[in-house]
């Protein structure tokens, strides 16, 4: 099978999965088989329960008849038929990747331009060298834009996904000490990254570029097919304002609030708004989308408690988005509990940027700071240290938090938002 013979079922399909359990009628699915689970061997019952077409890569499971296709990597042909789908799409395609606030910004962005087109976004997390394809392939004839979130952990990731996806605009939000073990520290971050600079630039496509970051000013100088923002001389400038525990911006006069925590959120404000005014879409309609986005994916969220303010961050974390949520969470008013867990994927720099967060932590002074995971507790200063999110849990049943704010903030593998209910 290839892409050309294969691409009538994609225009004719409601949508692709890669999951036998999800399949419904009239889907595309693409079998991925693991050393665990042969998925191949659902494609008979994917076709029972109304599947339009199958991808398998084993040879004897194959029924032409039946739409059941053979290719030698569902992969490789997951990120070629996407490729073949986005270079026939007459809509323009946003890319953004960075080191914090991709989701966060990328559903900002999704939320103002859908208040004037009808926008295609990446679904969750879906950021990957599978998640990007599928996103592509859910575009469908009456999409008018799209914005694609890629998310990397080494060098040439960001490459891939540029090949694949082939973005008009691209922004990159940040450049911080996230998966230092994979890119090869903090100057591979930087390189990994700029990939996205690279794919644009050979093409003469647009960058969106925040003028307030030295590394993008940088990277993007000499470069003249771009927006900015950021400066008094950029192409659109906002103030800053905040009220109680959300960060806004304001614009010409008319302000913005969000109902996002945190001043590290006013560039990614900043960006959607930014694309918003260049797609034209009105400062009134940009004031309704902000205003209307609810964070509620574990990310800069609110919640209120039991007469408890709880800053619930648990989605991701690493050294440079922990520094910047402890200094947020230090203006808060009345007493203080920190939980933060481990950061992972710093390979050697780690011990030395927990030790440096914990440090932090007591210089700003909280009330109570709890650790849980090896890594903050191999540092060896941590004053409340918890091995994982369940010997925290137990602790918490038997002697409560007392303090009127609580931050929770640690990487994804921490799980730290079950201590939730317990609060």
């Amino acid at each position: 099978m290839n892409t050309e013979a294969f691409y009538p079922f994609v225009l004719q399909c409601n949508k692709v999965s890669i999951d036998s359990r999800a399949v419904e009628k009239n889907d595309i699915f693409f079998a991925f088989s693991s050393e665990r689970f042969n998925a191949a061997a659902t494609a008979q019952e994917a076709v029972e329960n109304g599947a339009l077409a199958v991808i398998v890569e084993q040879k004897e499971y194959e029924n032409i008849a039946n739409n059941i296709f053979y290719v030698p990597s569902t992969l490789l042909f997951l990120q070629e038929i996407a490729k073949y789908h986005r270079n026939r799409l007459q809509i323009p395609v946003i890319a953004l990747t960075g080191s914090n606030g991709k989701t966060t910004t990328k559903e900002l962005i999704h939320a103002v331009l859908s208040q004037k087109f009808n926008t295609q976004y990446t679904f969750g997390n879906l950021n990957n060298h599978i998640g990007v394809p599928l996103t592509l392939l859910s575009i469908k004839p009456e999409h008018e834009m799209a914005v694609i979130e890629m998310g990397a952990n080494h060098q040439k990731e960001i490459e891939l996904l540029c090949e694949i996806a082939q973005p008009d605009i691209g922004y990159i939000t940040n450049f911080g000490k996230a998966h230092l073990e994979g890119f090869g520290g903090f100057s591979g971050v930087i390189k990994g990254k700029s990939e996205l600079y690279d794919f644009l630039k050979a093409d003469n496509k647009t960058i969106l570029v925040n003028e307030n970051d030295p590394i993008q000013v940088e990277k993007t100088e000499g470069y003249h097919n771009k927006i900015t923002f950021g400066s008094p001389e950029s192409d659109y400038y906002f103030e800053h304002f905040s009220q109680e525990h959300s960060v806004g911006i304001e614009y010409k006069g008319e302000k913005i609030l969000s109902n996002l925590t945190g001043n590290y959120n006013f560039s990614n404000l900043c960006a959607a708004a930014s694309l918003g005014l260049y797609f034209g879409v009105s400062v009134s309609r940009i004031k309704n989308a902000v205003e209307q986005y609810m964070p509620t994916n574990m990310r800069s969220q609110i919640v209120e408690k039991n007469d408890q303010l709880l800053v619930l961050d648990t989605y991701n974390a690493n050294p440079s988005s922990m520094a910047e949520a402890l200094k947020n969470f230090q203006s808060f008013e009345g007493s203080k509990t920190i939980i933060i867990g481990d950061m992972l994927e710093l390979g050697e720099e780690s011990l030395h940027e927990h030790t440096a967060i914990l440090e932090m932590a007591q210089d700003l002074g909280f009330d109570e700071i709890i650790t849980v995971g090896k890594h903050f507790s191999e540092t060896g200063i941590s004053e409340k240290s918890y091995e994982n999110t369940e010997s925290l849990i137990s602790a918490v049943k038997n002697q409560p938090i007392l303090s009127k704010n609580i931050l929770l903030k640690a990487s994804r593998g921490i799980a730290l938002e079950r201590i939730l209910e317990y609060i």
